[in-house]
Protein backbone atom coordinates (compact mmCIF):
# COMPACT_ATOMS: atom_id res chain seq x y z
CA UNK A 1 0.00 0.00 0.00
CA UNK A 2 1.15 3.67 -0.83
CA UNK A 3 0.16 6.57 1.38
CA UNK A 4 -0.42 10.39 0.02
CA UNK A 5 0.98 13.17 2.08
CA UNK A 6 -0.46 16.56 1.68
CA UNK A 7 0.88 19.78 2.98
CA UNK A 8 1.80 23.56 2.05
CA UNK A 9 3.25 24.29 5.21
CA UNK A 10 7.38 23.00 5.34
CA UNK A 11 7.45 22.57 9.47
CA UNK A 12 4.46 20.73 10.03
CA UNK A 13 5.30 17.96 7.10
CA UNK A 14 8.90 17.71 8.53
CA UNK A 15 7.26 16.85 11.46
CA UNK A 16 4.45 14.54 10.51
CA UNK A 17 6.85 12.99 8.13
CA UNK A 18 9.10 11.82 11.56
CA UNK A 19 5.89 10.61 13.29
CA UNK A 20 4.75 8.24 10.21
CA UNK A 21 8.79 7.56 10.38
CA UNK A 22 8.52 5.76 14.13
CA UNK A 23 5.56 4.03 12.46
CA UNK A 24 7.61 2.92 9.82
CA UNK A 25 5.82 5.05 7.47
CA UNK A 26 8.21 7.14 4.64
CA UNK A 27 6.33 10.49 3.32
CA UNK A 28 6.59 11.47 -0.03
CA UNK A 29 5.95 14.62 -1.15
CA UNK A 30 2.84 15.36 -3.69
CA UNK A 31 3.18 18.47 -5.99
CA UNK A 32 0.81 17.45 -8.91
CA UNK A 33 -2.44 15.92 -9.21
CA UNK A 34 -0.93 12.86 -11.24
CA UNK A 35 0.75 11.88 -8.09
CA UNK A 36 -2.48 11.20 -6.31
CA UNK A 37 -2.99 8.45 -8.60
CA UNK A 38 0.08 6.53 -7.17
CA UNK A 39 -0.97 6.66 -3.86
CA UNK A 40 -3.82 4.79 -1.55
CA UNK A 41 -4.33 7.15 1.40
CA UNK A 42 -3.58 11.14 2.28
CA UNK A 43 -2.82 13.04 4.99
CA UNK A 44 -3.73 16.87 4.84
CA UNK A 45 -1.35 18.59 7.82
CA UNK A 46 -2.33 21.84 8.91
CA UNK A 47 -0.82 25.77 7.62
CA UNK A 48 -2.80 28.46 6.91
CA UNK A 49 -5.93 27.48 4.91
CA UNK A 50 -6.44 30.57 2.97
CA UNK A 51 -2.78 30.18 1.45
CA UNK A 52 -3.52 26.67 1.12
CA UNK A 53 -6.32 26.59 -0.97
CA UNK A 54 -4.56 29.28 -3.12
CA UNK A 55 -1.42 27.17 -3.81
CA UNK A 56 -3.62 24.10 -4.40
CA UNK A 57 -5.71 26.10 -6.71
CA UNK A 58 -2.56 27.37 -8.27
CA UNK A 59 -1.19 24.08 -9.13
CA UNK A 60 -5.35 22.44 -10.31
CA UNK A 61 -5.16 19.78 -7.10
CA UNK A 62 -8.77 20.40 -6.20
CA UNK A 63 -10.68 18.81 -9.28
CA UNK A 64 -7.71 15.76 -8.49
CA UNK A 65 -8.26 16.28 -4.33
CA UNK A 66 -12.06 15.95 -4.97
CA UNK A 67 -12.04 12.70 -6.94
CA UNK A 68 -9.22 11.25 -4.81
CA UNK A 69 -12.21 11.61 -1.81
CA UNK A 70 -14.70 10.54 -3.60
CA UNK A 71 -13.04 7.26 -4.57
CA UNK A 72 -13.49 6.36 -0.94
CA UNK A 73 -9.88 6.77 -0.29
CA UNK A 74 -8.53 7.74 3.36
CA UNK A 75 -8.17 11.17 3.75
CA UNK A 76 -6.88 12.69 7.64
CA UNK A 77 -6.96 16.91 7.48
CA UNK A 78 -5.67 18.20 10.88
CA UNK A 79 -6.07 21.78 11.82
CA UNK A 80 -6.07 23.67 7.96
CA UNK A 81 -6.76 20.02 6.59
CA UNK A 82 -9.93 19.45 8.12
CA UNK A 83 -11.15 23.32 6.87
CA UNK A 84 -10.35 21.94 3.27
CA UNK A 85 -12.15 18.68 3.92
CA UNK A 86 -15.48 20.43 5.02
CA UNK A 87 -18.57 20.80 2.91
CA UNK A 88 -19.25 24.10 4.44
CA UNK A 89 -17.06 27.33 6.42
CA UNK A 90 -17.71 30.19 8.14
CA UNK A 91 -15.13 32.68 9.54
CA UNK A 92 -13.67 33.07 6.34
CA UNK A 93 -11.23 36.03 4.64
CA UNK A 94 -13.46 38.02 2.73
CA UNK A 95 -14.12 35.79 -0.61
CA UNK A 96 -13.85 32.78 0.97
CA UNK A 97 -11.71 29.74 0.21
CA UNK A 98 -12.15 26.91 -2.27
CA UNK A 99 -12.53 23.73 -0.36
CA UNK A 100 -12.68 19.90 -1.51
CA UNK A 101 -15.46 19.14 0.67
CA UNK A 102 -16.63 15.62 1.69
CA UNK A 103 -17.27 15.47 5.32
CA UNK A 104 -20.67 16.75 6.40
CA UNK A 105 -20.07 19.38 8.30
CA UNK A 106 -19.98 23.14 9.11
CA UNK A 107 -16.83 24.63 10.35
CA UNK A 108 -15.72 27.71 11.65
CA UNK A 109 -12.17 28.42 10.47
CA UNK A 110 -10.72 30.04 13.37
CA UNK A 111 -12.97 29.48 16.44
CA UNK A 112 -10.02 29.58 18.96
CA UNK A 113 -9.03 33.02 17.61
CA UNK A 114 -5.38 34.51 16.82
CA UNK A 115 -1.63 32.94 17.13
CA UNK A 116 -1.51 34.27 21.17
CA UNK A 117 -4.95 32.37 21.72
CA UNK A 118 -3.49 28.98 20.85
CA UNK A 119 -3.36 26.38 23.86
CA UNK A 120 -3.14 22.64 25.16
CA UNK A 121 -5.90 20.30 26.58
CA UNK A 122 -6.67 17.20 27.55
CA UNK A 123 -9.74 15.59 25.63
CA UNK A 124 -11.35 12.85 26.48
CA UNK A 125 -11.25 9.80 23.28
CA UNK A 126 -12.86 7.27 24.72
CA UNK A 127 -13.07 5.24 20.98
CA UNK A 128 -9.33 6.26 20.44
CA UNK A 129 -8.57 4.64 23.47
CA UNK A 130 -10.68 1.69 22.51
CA UNK A 131 -9.22 0.90 19.52
CA UNK A 132 -5.62 2.20 20.62
CA UNK A 133 -5.33 1.55 24.06
CA UNK A 134 -3.61 3.84 26.24
CA UNK A 135 -5.74 6.39 28.29
CA UNK A 136 -8.81 7.78 27.94
CA UNK A 137 -7.41 11.56 27.51
CA UNK A 138 -5.17 13.27 24.36
CA UNK A 139 -3.48 15.73 24.81
CA UNK A 140 -4.47 18.56 22.13
CA UNK A 141 -2.59 21.27 21.15
CA UNK A 142 -4.56 23.94 18.94
CA UNK A 143 -2.84 26.55 16.66
CA UNK A 144 -5.24 29.37 15.56
CA UNK A 145 -7.58 26.28 15.52
CA UNK A 146 -10.82 25.88 13.71
CA UNK A 147 -13.69 24.07 15.62
CA UNK A 148 -17.01 22.14 14.14
CA UNK A 149 -19.74 23.55 14.61
CA UNK A 150 -22.45 21.05 12.92
CA UNK A 151 -21.99 17.19 12.03
CA UNK A 152 -24.51 15.24 9.60
CA UNK A 153 -26.33 11.86 10.44
CA UNK A 154 -23.03 10.02 8.68
CA UNK A 155 -20.38 11.84 10.91
CA UNK A 156 -18.99 10.02 13.83
CA UNK A 157 -17.75 12.32 16.77
CA UNK A 158 -14.80 11.27 18.16
CA UNK A 159 -13.95 14.86 20.72
CA UNK A 160 -15.37 17.44 21.80
CA UNK A 161 -14.44 20.65 23.98
CA UNK A 162 -16.24 22.49 26.03
CA UNK A 163 -16.29 26.43 25.61
CA UNK A 164 -18.15 29.01 27.20
CA UNK A 165 -21.81 29.78 25.78
CA UNK A 166 -21.12 33.33 24.64
CA UNK A 167 -18.06 32.12 22.46
CA UNK A 168 -20.14 29.91 20.96
CA UNK A 169 -23.17 32.06 19.81
CA UNK A 170 -20.45 34.85 19.06
CA UNK A 171 -19.23 32.30 16.47
CA UNK A 172 -22.39 31.29 15.50
CA UNK A 173 -24.34 34.81 14.64
CA UNK A 174 -28.04 33.72 13.83
CA UNK A 175 -27.55 29.76 14.42
CA UNK A 176 -29.33 27.78 17.23
CA UNK A 177 -27.77 25.54 19.61
CA UNK A 178 -28.17 22.26 20.06
CA UNK A 179 -30.17 20.99 23.25
CA UNK A 180 -27.26 19.62 24.78
CA UNK A 181 -25.76 23.24 24.43
CA UNK A 182 -28.05 24.55 26.47
CA UNK A 183 -27.26 26.62 29.48
CA UNK A 184 -23.81 28.49 30.31
CA UNK A 185 -21.04 26.32 28.50
CA UNK A 186 -21.27 24.72 25.08
CA UNK A 187 -19.72 22.13 23.29
CA UNK A 188 -17.85 22.45 19.76
CA UNK A 189 -16.37 19.40 17.99
CA UNK A 190 -12.75 18.95 17.58
CA UNK A 191 -12.60 15.27 16.03
CA UNK A 192 -14.72 13.58 13.34
CA UNK A 193 -14.87 10.22 10.96
CA UNK A 194 -17.06 9.74 8.47
CA UNK A 195 -16.10 6.87 6.20
CA UNK A 196 -12.90 6.94 4.73
CA UNK A 197 -12.64 10.47 6.11
CA UNK A 198 -10.73 11.51 9.75
CA UNK A 199 -10.28 14.99 10.64
CA UNK A 200 -8.50 16.69 14.02
CA UNK A 201 -8.94 20.34 14.17
CA UNK A 202 -5.38 20.00 16.73
CA UNK A 203 -2.24 18.89 15.95
CA UNK A 204 -1.24 15.42 16.99
CA UNK A 205 2.29 15.35 15.26
CA UNK A 206 2.92 17.99 18.06
CA UNK A 207 2.63 15.44 20.92
CA UNK A 208 4.65 12.47 21.71
CA UNK A 209 1.72 10.14 21.67
CA UNK A 210 0.82 8.44 17.88
CA UNK A 211 -2.04 7.12 18.53
CA UNK A 212 -4.25 9.22 15.84
CA UNK A 213 -1.46 8.11 12.85
CA UNK A 214 -1.63 5.14 14.61
CA UNK A 215 -5.49 4.71 14.49
CA UNK A 216 -5.34 6.30 10.55
CA UNK A 217 -2.71 3.70 9.55
CA UNK A 218 -5.25 1.06 10.53
CA UNK A 219 -8.42 2.73 8.88
CA UNK A 220 -6.69 2.98 5.45
CA UNK A 221 -5.85 -0.83 6.08
CA UNK A 222 -9.26 -1.54 7.12
CA UNK A 223 -10.52 0.88 4.02
CA UNK A 224 -8.17 -1.37 1.37
CA UNK A 225 -9.71 -4.84 2.73
CA UNK A 226 -12.53 -3.44 2.09
CA UNK A 227 -12.00 -1.80 -1.59
CA UNK A 228 -13.70 -2.85 -4.77
CA UNK A 229 -11.15 -3.71 -7.47
CA UNK A 230 -11.29 -0.31 -9.14
CA UNK A 231 -9.85 1.58 -5.89
CA UNK A 232 -7.48 -0.98 -4.94
CA UNK A 233 -4.06 0.96 -3.46
CA UNK A 234 -0.38 0.51 -5.32
CA UNK A 235 2.21 -0.91 -4.05
CA UNK A 236 2.35 -3.42 -1.26
CA UNK A 237 -0.08 -4.82 1.19
CA UNK A 238 0.23 -2.91 4.62
CA UNK A 239 2.07 -5.33 8.27
CA UNK A 240 1.38 -3.07 10.59
CA UNK A 241 3.57 -5.65 12.52
CA UNK A 242 6.51 -6.20 10.82
CA UNK A 243 6.48 -2.34 9.92
CA UNK A 244 6.26 -2.32 5.99
CA UNK A 245 7.79 0.98 4.74
CA UNK A 246 5.69 2.34 2.52
CA UNK A 247 5.44 5.64 0.72
CA UNK A 248 3.35 8.36 2.25
CA UNK A 249 2.38 11.63 -0.53
CA UNK A 250 2.67 14.59 0.44
CA UNK A 251 0.42 17.81 -0.94
CA UNK A 252 2.44 20.79 -1.47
Amino acid sequence: MSFGFCCICLLKLSICVAVLRRLGVKGVEIKKPEQLETVASLIIPGGESTTMAKLAEFHNLFPALREFVKMGKPVWGTCAGLIFLANRATGQKIGGQELVGGLDCMVHRNFFGSQIQSFETELSVPELASKEGGPEVFRGVFIRAPAILEVGPQVEVLADYTVPANKWRDSNPGVEGHEENSGSEKKVIVAVRQGNLLATAFHPELTADTRWHSYFLKMATETEEGASSSIVAVGADLDLNQQTKIDLPVFL
